[in-house]
């Protein structure tokens, strides 16, 4: 997944903890404030837990805030939504190259169709299927 996120032009800033998003007039994140950490003296297990480092802050400006929370489909989607094929792990069915479902003009990409799997593959699949409604819009 690291490999596959350096291809995606990720930047890692190991060692740093996020303080704040900084959003514009709009409402999106165009901003991190972050600091620096440090590894502390080891505790009784032997680990040397990451510490703040003082006067560290800075300003860490973005194009897109990924927030990953959990990994696991959500049930209500396809049980809400008439004629979604699922699979039967309770993911959503889906064309693995366009994110097309059984249901048309809705697409579907990341854990929701494949399981817990890496944020970079998610994002993989979303510019395949925006790729292709694009390409269904425009007729």
């Amino acid at each position: 997944e690291v490999e596959n996120a350096r291809e995606e032009g990720i930047q890692f800033k190991l060692l740093t903890n996020p303080k704040s998003c900084i959003g514009d007039e709009s409402g999106q994140v165009k901003a991190l404030e972050l600091y620096e950490m440090e590894l502390g003296e080891p505790d009784e297990s032997g680990r040397r837990r990451p510490i703040p480092k003082p006067d560290t802050e800075y300003i860490f400006e973005i194009d897109v805030a990924v927030v990953a929370l959990g990994t696991r489909p959500n049930p209500i989607i396809p049980s809400t939504t008439k004629d979604l094929e699922t699979t039967r792990w309770g993911t959503i069915l889906t064309d693995e190259a366009t994110g097309k479902t059984s249901k048309p003009g809705v697409w579907c990409g990341g854990d929701m169709a494949t399981g817990a799997a890496t944020v970079i593959s998610a994002m993989g699949a979303g510019k395949r299927a925006a790729t292709n409604i694009d390409e269904y819009l425009r007729g």
